[in-house]
């Protein structure tokens, strides 16, 4: 069905261009044209010095995808009203879905290791309770503010619709540079703020579930569910399910840190190995001779990397914020991450030189902007090389630089798909913390017992048919069969789960940018499909008190 989709796609956009249509025929398979991109709402987007309002930014893209759903969800509903009260109940439903519900501002003061006192400054948005409870990571950095979040906690929702994982979205910040703080601060700061949550309701294993983000880890994540499960989940059986990104030890589970990353891989995999897409890109599907760059080498970075790496595809740069490294013939993860370990940069790895100017403009076939949000503009549209940009940050590029790529037939693979690893692996942590009991635990031995009973059988029944005059016949598994003798562990059952959500959902994305003639307009197909999940929810769950 994958393929045969992709079959499907190249045979449409090939037999309209060979058949010599008209101009708006080959728009109707490849949309580029500006009368398209007026079509879907660029201009409502736009900011014309493209600096655009983080959460305006978002809400332009959603206004895109539902200028091009409304249509079909008007005719979707099955009730006795006129058109004109069908469109206004779809219009009033894209209304609710789209502004953020609730958002907390809280100051509190802790006491620095030097005596002195300091006010902390933190947020959590609520956007969506559409279904609950709300998910989303707390990032530390100085940059934290009200637009940030409340945009983060937006794209949140429509993330997890995107992937069907069944949460709101929810995002928090708290406006410090931990670098510029002891260990003990960040503890005292981290626990006081999960007290602040839980005070006014915005977090537990029901309302809100936060997650790692920026600067903030397992070791945050821990501190958070002790200070919840011993003051206000006291009495509550699942109070350690009120965070994922935990350690191990504290009811995380395995797979979780690289999960971000490990998706990343997943989503290019999906697309760069659709025939389709490729062609019209004038690319090779697959992995190998493919060169990728990375801007910010943090846990999304690192492990895209290595997985990309163990692929078959060649990383020749990468960029962090104190500098950057180039070599065209590669560069090893293993050796890089033991490095930064060591030195704290990746300035002067030996086996890469620095390079000059901006690594997001460097020669490579994938970019991965897996830093910070509004990296690519209109200032540098123009100049990047790459053919597939790979959002492993939130929000890496602007309105007006997501038209450009889409002018020049550069493929966005969008950020609310891509980076949705974490989110998908941190709902198995929830679920493991929720059934009290980790993954393959009770069927581990019964699945063993059961394989060594099948290559028994085997070995009986051709002792039957051809006798033993020469001995017993050996029946030795291969060693593919001999790793999964045992049934799967947590980590394989988690890797299994974490692809197939990226597959399913890629497809479906496939599927919506083939139905609306989007081309490689990718974000939209994916707004599209996460407005028509949300809707559907408030439309069946209903509208009470209006």
């Amino acid at each position: 069905m994958y393929r045969y989709f992709g079959e499907l796609l190249t045979r449409g956009a090939g037999g309209v261009l060979a058949s010599g249509a008209t101009a708006s025929a080959v728009d109707s398979v490849l949309p580029a044209s500006a009368s398209l991109l007026r079509y879907r709402g660029y201009s409502q987007a736009v900011d014309q010095d493209d600096d655009p309002n983080f959460f305006n930014m978002v809400e332009g893209f959603f206004d895109r995808g539902a200028a091009i759903v409304e249509d079909k969800l008007v005719e979707g509903l099955k009730t006795r009203e006129t058109p004109e009260q069908k469109r206004k109940r779809v219009r009033g439903i894209l209304k609710i879905i789209k502004p953020c519900n609730h958002v907390l501002s809280v100051n509190f003061p802790i006491k620095r290791d030097n005596g002195e006192w300091e006010m902390i400054e933190a947020y959590r948005a609520q956007h969506s309770q559409h279904r609950t409870p709300c998910k989303g990571g707390i990032r530390y950095s100085p940059d934290v503010c009200m637009d940030e979040v409340k945009a983060l906690a937006s794209l949140m929702t429509y993330k997890c619709a995107v992937v069907d994982v069944p949460f709101g979205g929810a995002k928090a910040g708290v406006k410090i540079n931990p670098r510029k703080y002891s260990d003990i601060e960040l503890e005292k700061i981290t626990r006081r703020f999960t007290v602040e949550l839980a005070k006014k309701g915005f977090i537990g294993p029901g309302i809100d579930v936060p997650a790692p983000d920026m600067s903030t880890g397992e070791r945050e994540m821990s501190w958070i569910a002790d200070t919840f499960a011993t003051t206000m989940g006291h009495y509550d059986i699942n109070a350690h399910a009120c965070v994922t990104g935990k350690p191990i030890s504290q009811g995380g589970i395995h797979g979780r840190i690289s999960a971000t990353g490990r998706g990343v891989f997943h989503g290019i995999e999906n697309f760069i190995n659709e025939a389709a897409y490729m062609s019209q890109l004038g690319m090779c599907p697959g992995f190998q001779d493919k060169t990728f760059v990375i801007q910010g080498f943090g846990n999304v970075g690192l492990h895209s990397m290595r997985y990309l790496h163990r692929n078959g595809a060649k990383c020749v740069g990468i960029g962090e914020m104190d500098g950057n490294i180039w070599n065209p013939k590669g560069i090893d993860p293993k050796e890089l991450e033991e490095y930064k370990l060591t030195h704290g940069t990746i300035v002067g790895f030996p086996n890469a030189t620095p390079y000059e100017g901006s690594i997001l403009e460097a020669e490579c076939d994938i970019l991965i902007p897996a830093a910070s949000e509004k990296q690519l503009t209109k200032s540098n549209a123009h100049k990047i090389k790459a053919k597939i940009i790979a959002e492993g940050a939130n929000g890496p590029t602007t309105p007006e630089a997501d038209r450009i790529f889409l002018e020049r037939n550069i493929m966005v693979i969008p950020d609310m798909y891509l980076n949705a690893g974490g989110v998908t692996v941190s709902y198995f942590e929830w679920l493991k913390n929720l059934n009290h009991v980790s993954y393959g635990r009770l069927t581990f031995k019964y699945e063993r017992d059961s394989n060594y009973h099948l290559l028994m059988s085997v070995q009986e029944s051709l002792e039957r048919k051809f006798g033993k005059h020469g001995g017993a016949i050996p029946i030795v598994p291969t060693s593919e069969f001999q790793e999964r003798i045992s049934g799967a562990s947590e980590k394989d059952i988690v890797h299994s789960g974490l692809a197939f959500t990226m597959e399913r959902s890629a497809r479906q994305i496939m599927r919506t940018a083939n139905k609306y003639n989007l081309g490689l307009d990718l974000r939209t197909a994916a707004y599209v499909n996460a407005i028509e999940k949300v809707f559907q929810v408030y439309y069946e769950a209903g509208l009470t008190f209006t």
